[in-house]
């Protein structure tokens, strides 16, 4: 009851929220609790729908990507069925090896088992070679328009306190980026709470 009460006047003072939000997580923590994943997503959700109902529907979350990272890529993880989960709440865009699945509606949530963004960058560059694109008309916008993940995040969330990985390395050099102590098992939702609340005290720069 205590712990519900702290939760409640931690999140009071949210008015608004990153709207494009990443987390960033290894496979060893996901392994360790492959749950928690629906858990986070619901609890992104809940502070979503709350900030909405008070502050209008700008305040609130527009997607969710989570990463995680692999350094020797298994192409059928034991917890793919426990991601598919999040497709009941969500729009869940899942790649995985070569593979993507698409499944559910609602706030999309892509999550990225083990593609770097080195891989993705390469991707890109093949696809327009194939496409036969002139080199005079590559430029940022023509690379973008190939990237598999098209969002730039407005907040990385980091758990487990060690460095950071590629992904998203074009989309997220204006990102905020917020590093959590905590493993990912460990994370609770008032946890989540605070490093929103973290964002909103910035004074987001975007490389000025």
């Amino acid at each position: 009851m205590l712990y519900r009460f702290y939760e409640w006047w931690v999140a009071r003072s949210l008015e608004h929220i990153p709207q494009y939000l990443c987390f960033m997580i290894s496979d060893e923590e996901m392994r360790d609790d492959p749950g928690k994943i629906s858990r986070v997503v619901d609890w992104c959700l809940e502070i979503s729908s709350d900030v909405t109902r008070h502050y209008g529907k700008d305040a609130g979350i527009i997607s969710i990507t989570i990463h995680i990272s692999t350094r020797d890529p298994d192409p059928d993880p034991p917890y793919l069925d426990l991601i598919r989960i999040i497709s009941d709440r969500a729009h869940l865009i899942l790649h995985h090896g070569k593979e993507t699945e698409d499944a559910g509606v609602g706030i999309p949530v892509a999550v990225a088992v083990g593609k770097s963004g080195r891989e993705e960058i390469i991707d890109a560059i093949r696809q327009m070679a194939d496409e036969k694109t002139e080199p005079g008309d590559v430029d940022d916008h023509k690379l973008e328009q190939y990237l598999t993940f098209q969002h730039q995040p407005d907040f990385v969330i980091k758990t487990g306190g060690s460095h950071l990985v590629d992904f998203l390395i074009w989309q997220s050099v204006y990102s905020e980026l917020f590093f959590l102590d905590l493993n990912w098992r460990e994370l609770r939702k008032v946890d989540l709470i605070r490093a929103f609340r973290d964002y909103q005290s910035r004074v987001r720069r975007f490389g000025a």
